[in-house]
């Protein structure tokens, strides 16, 4: 995304583009950079792609001592051995939809739970041969446990029953448990002892458990889903609820060295807002799997809109929620000597979360979901799995170069770069900067060049972008950078000149709205035109004035004033008509300028923004139009009456009427007569057409005679110009007897 400011500050001057906050700094790019939520880059672990899996999602990553890690991974279904050579070996495939869970023994074993068959099967890590669903030793299988007569009555087969197993634990004895759902149980067995019988451990109302993992004092944690709570089980199966979120589902625990429980939860109680989500295995059996929202989320690549949040739960205090986010979902937690740290989707970011709230983006996954995670024996690096795409990822404690590049800074266009203003404090660092002229900079732009004396070196330029190296224990507050935009000349973009129309300036009085002004729509210019000054102007119906408006821009943002220039036809020279305009529209007095044909210019000057001598001005002329007060002049106007003619009762005269009607400027439109005073009535001149400056007119019409002698007829007529002046001429004829 452009970080273009341009648009939102004053043009006038120097401006000053700051990145100073989290928000900011999320919008470049870190690599061993953590982003703080105060605002601060810091030198953070290293982040590398390990490997890419045929995977879609990389659900469980497990190690060993030796550091080899196990994938548990879905679509498709299988469990990889990845060693130190980062070569992927598969050595487990199933017919079922995904290893949800993969984990190391105390004897170890490899464990590995498959969804939807409900099933823990137990592998050889060494194996060099892929088992399968048929081969490979089964240690545990829920649908044993459903040993009540009435649940197995109203159970569907087997092929079409989904059950879910979510974490596997071990205890210090090396006995296996099993946070399962459908409904919500906690199973326990002997994984050591061959055949040993598995057992309910703990049963719970909720849906489903989600998540496992041991307090200090060798009490099992466990979340659920349904309600959002989080158990503490002793040794003897019995549950306590520690908390109830006010969000539906638990998807991850953690617990820290001073005792502190972290839960992460996810969705609105009362509904889930994600659908069911149909599969198919690669066996015959067609399943519904209705798996909890987070992990509906992943598959589905959406997001929940409640987002997550994450509480600690410490003894004798309150549950306190201490991080949120509308946007992420957070699939597992891991509790560390410098903080909390949190796997979220839908961005794929690892965050490390403070106890007073405060949070950092300490690394990018290259992937949407950061969906598992494993510590790596004999260090702090850890092992993560991700989602869309499968990969598994190493977040090393240390790193051999730390940098962040930053946003790309638009400046709206061609400008100079200055001085960088750094936050007091700021240490270890040293920043780069590169400039082009197309948004992307990925061609076309300079190579990275040091700044000099705390100044930009890179060349001018319409974009500009920053990166810094951090050392080891680096830090880097806000970063201004100081530039001026070159300036460049205004551009009218339209000049459009109307006649018979005045306009008022807003708070001013004005008659009734009757004449819409607008734009040529095709017009070539049009395509800059700001959005505000695009529509209809309104303005009152005046024949004695003129409006003009136009529409004009400025890439540098500069404040723009205008003057309007008026020239007839065959002149030479523009007389001003009005400077210092700050409106795009300006109407003036048609009646103090002789009828003929003008132009109108408008000029933009950038002046009110520039050093003296420094502005810059752009212009546009209008179309033709024709200025017309001046009314027709109605000449020769005779009218004539035919003896007045009687018949039972009824008299009538006919008289012969005509004129002439001539206008110096523009063709008569129209002409009308009035016999004694009655209404006006439409006359067409000799010919039809009514297409010139001169028209004649003649015309009879059929007068009834009053019973007495002796009265008089009054005969009016009236001729219009195209631009609505009228010119009267009247008559008066004596009636005539028979």
């Amino acid at each position: 995304m452009m970080a273009s400011v341009a648009a939102n500050v004053c043009a006038q001057g120097t401006h000053l583009w700051t990145q100073s906050r989290y928000e900011e700094f999320e919008k470049g790019t870190a690599q061993a950079v953590s982003i703080s939520s105060d605002g601060h880059l810091r030198a953070g672990p290293g982040v590398s792609e390990v490997v890419t899996t045929a995977s879609t999602f990389v659900w469980s990553v497990a190690a060993d001592k030796s550091g080899t890690a196990y994938l548990g991974t879905g679509s498709p279904a299988t469990v990889v051995r990845v060693g130190s050579d980062g070569k992927p070996v598969t050595i487990f495939k199933s017919k079922d939809v995904a290893v949800e869970v993969v984990r190391v023994g105390l004897d170890g074993a490899l464990y590995a739970a498959t969804l939807p068959s409900g099933k823990v099967y137990k592998l050889n890590p060494a194996a060099t041969d892929a088992q399968d669903d048929a081969s490979a030793t089964v240690v545990f299988d829920m649908a044993k446990m459903d040993a009540a007569p009435a649940a197995a009555a109203e159970k569907k087969s087997d092929a079409a029953a989904a059950r879910y197993i979510w974490d596997l634990v071990f205890d210090a004895q090396g006995r296996l448990y099993i946070a399962a759902g459908g409904p919500a149980a906690v199973y326990r067995v002997d994984a050591k002892k061959p055949r040993a019988a598995a057992e309910t451990f703990f049963k719970s109302d909720e849906a489903h458990i989600r998540a496992l993992a041991w307090d200090g004092k060798g009490n099992l944690l466990a979340g659920s889903e349904g309600s959002g709570l989080v158990y503490r089980i002793g040794p003897d199966g019995k549950g306590y609820v520690l908390f109830e979120s006010p969000r539906r589902e638990v998807t991850a625990l953690a617990v820290g060295a001073d005792g502190a429980i972290y839960a992460a939860t996810v969705g609105g109680k009362g509904r889930n807002p994600l659908p069911q989500l149909p599969v198919q295995s690669q066996g015959n059996a067609s399943v519904t799997v209705v798996q909890p929202g987070s992990l509906s989320a992943a598959n589905t690549s959406s997001s929940i809109p409640e987002g997550s949040e994450v509480y600690a739960i410490k003894e004798d205090q309150a549950p306190r929620k201490i991080w949120a986010a509308k946007d992420d979902i957070i699939y597992a937690l891991v509790s560390r000597a410098d903080g909390l740290l949190a796997l979220t989707g839908n961005r794929g970011r690892v965050l490390r979360i403070g106890a007073d709230g405060s949070f950092a983006d300490v690394g990018y996954l290259n992937a949407q979901q950061g969906l598992s995670v494993a510590a790596v024996a004999g260090g702090d690096d850890l092992l993560i799995g991700t989602g869309n795409t499968g990969k598994l990822v190493r977040l090393a404690s240390a790193a051999a170069e730390h940098e962040y590049a930053s946003d790309v800074l638009d400046a709206g266009a061609f400008a100079r770069f200055g001085r960088l203003e750094i936050e007091p404090g700021s240490s270890g660092f040293r920043i780069l900067t590169r400039s082009g002229n197309i948004e992307q900079p990925v061609r076309g732009w300079t190579e990275w060049q040091a700044l000099k004396d705390g100044v930009v070196a890179s060349p001018a330029g319409r974009f500009l972008q920053w990166k810094a190296s951090l050392d080891s224990g680096g830090v880097l507050g806000s970063v201004g950078v100081n530039y001026l935009p070159v300036n460049g000349a205004p551009v009218v973009d339209d000049v459009v000149a109307v006649a018979g129309a005045r306009w008022s300036a807003p708070g001013n009085a004005a008659g009734p709205a009757t004449v819409s002004i607008g734009f040529a729509a095709a017009s070539p210019g049009n395509v800059s035109m700001d959005a505000a000054n695009a529509g209809p102007l309104a303005a009152a119906k005046d024949r004695t004035a003129v409006t003009v408006r136009w529409a004009a821009h400025d890439d540098s943002g500069s404040e723009l004033t205008y003057a309007v220039y008026l020239r007839g036809d065959g002149e030479t020279v523009w007389r001003l008509l009005k400077d210092q305009i700050a409106e795009k529209a300006y109407s003036f007095d048609a009646t103090r300028i002789p009828d003929g044909g003008y132009q109108v210019r408008v000029v933009a000057t950038d002046a009110a923004s520039q050093n003296p001598g420094e502005a810059l001005s752009g212009e546009k002329t209008s179309a033709r139009f024709t200025i017309d007060t001046t009314p027709p002049v109605v000449s020769g106007l005779k009218a004539t009456g035919s003896a007045v003619a009687c018949s039972a009762g009824s008299c009538s005269q006919t008289i012969a009427v005509m004129f002439d009607a001539e206008d110096a400027t523009s063709p008569i439109a129209r002409a009308e007569y009035s016999m004694d005073a009655g209404p006006w009535q439409y006359i067409a001149p000799v010919g039809r057409l009514s297409d010139s400056r001169r028209e004649h007119y003649e015309f009879k019409v059929v007068a009834a005679e009053a019973a007495a002698r002796g009265s008089e007829h009054l005969i009016t007529v009236r001729a219009f110009d195209r631009y609505d002046n009228a010119g009267v001429a009247k008559s008066e004829l004596a009636a005539q007897g028979q």
